[in-house]
């Protein structure tokens, strides 16, 4: 009785036993024929077949269903695998260990979610790499390049290498960020120094760069290039503003020089004179090179200018007044320009330029000082010889005085000084020769003659060494003579 309750199939045949005799039992008491039942049990055997195939049919079906869905999660598995560089996780078991197609169908599955799911944060990985160089993209190319997730590689080799690439366009970007910060930095300068609106001009170049938002400044080659075309084509601005600038300044310090312009005045514009040499790096003052600025200059110039014209027939007086002091103090005779006395007389009754002929009196003041300052240590040597003659001739003076020797008031001073003369008189031979040595040097040297107020040096020398001579002769004729006759 066990046994027939643990066993279904035992169950089922006793069943059908008893169906079976039940029936035989209608049949006896409905008076069947054999052939008749036998028809009807044909039949009975016939359904019980077909609904046995029907059965063996599905289970067939199910079986075919559970290999394909075994063979498909396998192929997706080894798909995930291979695309994420990795070797199939899945293995056979060993013939020893039997397994069910729905247990290995099973095992398969919860493989499969487990790669399904390292597949999806690959997969995220990637997306986010991707959109950050999608992201970079944007900001360096115009039109940038697409990118998208290639489902058949998410190997880790193919995910560094993304990396690296994602590091080389962010390198790229900070490199682009740099030379568009620098060039900005430049223009604002030179826009500053050029007094020109800064926000327009790089608005010009790009709209983002006028909002002042960095993140959202363009930084593609193109927007680089314009910026730096944009800078040289204003320090280019910049080199010509200051070249006038510094003309104008040169220009306005010869004016005041000229006109001996008040150091008052000249305050007002010490902005403009202080860059005269200045080099191009070294204006960065506001507005130095505006145009405004440097019309302010310009007309300044203008009016120095037109008060020049009104002044200059002073000022050639002036100057031909401070030509011949030059002169007188480097004891050189000046020549009658008749040039210069004509245009002074030209200009006096006004029908000439004075500016002509003050350039030639500035030209013979240069040439004139170029030649006292050649001659200003022999005339110091003249000075010195002049002053030991002229104590020369005191010392004559003082020896022919008898009383010399006489107690007195301020006598000792008077031999001090006789002392002092005799001793700078031994001098003079050593003097001449010295001053000769250099005279000739001079000569030599320029080529002409070296006058002291129109006198030859060696004229005067001599001249002085001759009469020096004379005199000490007739002072020994005298002696002579009185020592005869005594």
């Amino acid at each position: 009785m066990s046994n027939l309750q643990n066993d279904p199939l035992l169950q089922v045949e006793t069943t059908s036993r008893s169906l079976l005799y039940e029936l035989q039992i209608i049949w006896e008491e409905i008076g069947e024929s054999n052939t008749d039942r036998d028809k009807m049990l044909l039949e009975l055997e016939q359904e019980c077949l077909e609904v046995y195939r029907r059965k063996v049919d599905q289970a067939n079906r199910n079986r075919a269903q559970l290999r394909h869905a075994i063979a498909d999660s396998e192929a997706e598995l080894a798909a995930i695998c291979s695309a994420m560089g990795e070797r199939p996780v899945h293995m056979r078991q060993a013939e020893q260990k039997v397994e069910s197609l729905k247990e290995e169908l099973q095992r398969i599955i919860s493989q499969l979610d487990e790669m399904q799911k390292r597949k999806l944060d690959r997969r995220n990985q990637f997306l986010e790499v991707l959109e950050e160089i999608q992201k970079i993209s944007n900001d360096i190319y115009e039109p940038a390049i697409h990118m998208y997730v290639d489902e058949t590689n998410l190997s880790l080799r193919k995910l560094e290498e993304l990396h690296r690439q994602l590091h080389a366009l962010q390198k790229e970007k900070s490199d682009r960020l740099k030379q568009v910060q620098e060039n900005l930095g430049t223009l604002n300068s030179l826009c500053l120094v050029l007094g020109m609106d800064f926000k327009h001009t790089v608005k010009e170049i790009h709209p983002s760069f006028g909002g002042g938002t960095e993140g959202l400044r363009n930084i593609s080659k193109d927007t680089i290039q314009h910026l730096a075309t944009a800078t040289l084509k204003l320090q280019e601005i910049k080199i010509q503003r200051m070249q006038k600038l510094q003309d104008l300044a040169t220009t306005m310090l010869e004016l005041w020089n000229l006109m001996d312009t008040p150091t008052e005045e000249q305050q007002m514009f010490q902005n403009v004179t202080c860059n005269v040499a200045a080099s191009e790096h070294e204006i960065t003052e506001a507005n130095t090179l505006s145009v405004d600025f440097i019309n302010y200059v310009e007309a300044e110039v203008s009016r120095l200018e037109e008060l020049k014209s009104s002044k200059v027939k002073d000022l050639v007086l002036k100057k031909r007044l401070e030509l011949e002091e030059i002169c007188r103090k480097a004891h050189i005779i000046l020549k009658v320009d008749t040039a210069i006395e004509y245009a002074i007389e030209v200009i006096e009754s006004g029908n000439l330029d004075p500016a002509g002929v003050l350039e030639q009196i500035e030209l013979q003041i240069g040439n004139i000082k170029e030649e006292a300052f050649s001659r200003k240590e022999i005339l110091e040597k003249v000075d010195k010889w002049l002053t030991a003659c002229e104590e020369e001739c005191w010392l004559e003076e003082y020896n022919k005085d008898v009383k010399r020797y006489s107690a007195g008031r301020g006598t000792h001073l008077t031999l001090k000084r006789a002392e002092k003369a005799r001793t700078l008189v031994n001098k003079l031979p050593g003097m001449v020769e010295a001053l000769a040595s250099k005279t000739m040097a001079w000569e030599k040297e320029r080529g002409t003659e070296l006058l002291y107020d129109g006198v030859s040096y060696f004229g005067q020398v001599l001249c002085h060494d001759y009469l020096v001579s004379l005199i000490y002769l007739l002072q020994m004729i005298t002696c002579f003579c009185c020592i005869i006759f005594c």
